[in-house]
């Protein structure tokens, strides 16, 4: 039996569209969601997925507004422009792409967007109340993983929910969100004892490790759901995911394909926060 695919195209376009009516009525009460995203240097990674955030803005008729910084920008001067968009009220959602140059503290950077347009859902008061279960920005990549799930009605309550990885973008906020649905979670990281003797035992398993193809068919057991949170390109070029997906689809009851399934869902639940916020401005 082959599983199930999970199409994160179909359900981000679904949603896409709702979020269009959305931006139609806010924009009819004239709040334009508007959406700032900064980048620092010439990562080529960095400039696509940009570009490809913009041209997603676009789509739904929201303002997407790009700022640009060399390599050499100093701290003080990228702050700066966090506070002077932290007071902009066409700007309803601030993110800075990341990875930025060293000299310049993530944390700082972080901690000063402020937490009512962090739609990245990394600031510390965001990350608390994910924590405490409070209404939110959530961190987008993960999000969308609970949507999937949700469009999917696959339903965490009572599952055996694996995490392999343990990043603050998405392995640890991955776990408490599955926790706040219910499932009983366990993570597993680079230094976990017999990784396969947990990840077998997972009725969700989701895989934000790094590695290409490293979760085999004898990681998993029969029937779970297996999320795929990798994106790599293999030695022939092809993008791949942290699953081997060939030796892992007969296996599970319902898979994510690389790409087309967690990747398409992290920049329209981007969306979904910058539309969110825009609402929260509604006299």
């Amino acid at each position: 039996m082959t599983a199930e695919l999970i199409d994160g195209k179909k359900i981000s376009q679904e949603i896409r569209k709702q979020l269009e009516r959305e931006v139609e009525e806010l924009t009819a009460k004239g709040i334009k969601p508007g959406l700032a995203v900064i980048l620092v240097g010439e990562d080529p990674a960095s400039r696509t997925y940009v570009t490809s955030k913009q041209k997603s803005c676009r789509a739904i008729g929201m303002e997407s507004v790009l700022i640009e910084y060399p390599d050499d920008v100093s701290e003080n001067e990228l702050l700066d422009k966090i506070r002077e968009l932290n007071a902009d009220d066409s700007i309803h959602g601030i993110l800075v792409q990341l990875p930025i140059p060293p000299h310049i503290s993530e944390t700082k950077v972080i901690e000063t967007i402020s937490p009512e347009k962090d739609v990245d859902g990394f600031h510390p008061i965001n990350i608390g109340k994910m924590m405490t279960g409070q209404d939110t920005f959530l961190p987008c990549t993960p999000y969308g993983v609970i949507k999937m799930l949700e469009f999917m009605d696959i339903k965490p309550e009572g599952k055996h929910a694996v995490i392999i990885g343990r990043s603050n973008i998405v392995g640890k906020p991955m776990g408490q969100l599955l926790l706040n649905a219910n499932a009983t979670v366990t993570y597993c990281h680079s230094r976990t004892a017999d990784l396969k003797s947990i990840t077998e035992q997972a009725d969700i398993l989701v895989a934000a490790v790094g590695k290409a193809k490293m979760i085999k068919a004898d990681h998993v057991k029969q029937g779970a759901v297996v999320i795929d949170v990798g994106i790599h390109r293999d030695e022939h070029g092809k993008l791949c995911g942290d699953v081997d997906f060939e030796d892992v689809k007969d296996k599970a009851s319902y898979i994510t394909p690389v790409p087309g399934g967690v990747g398409p869902m992290t920049i329209t639940m981007l969306l979904y926060n910058t539309v969110k916020s825009a609402k929260k401005t509604v006299k």
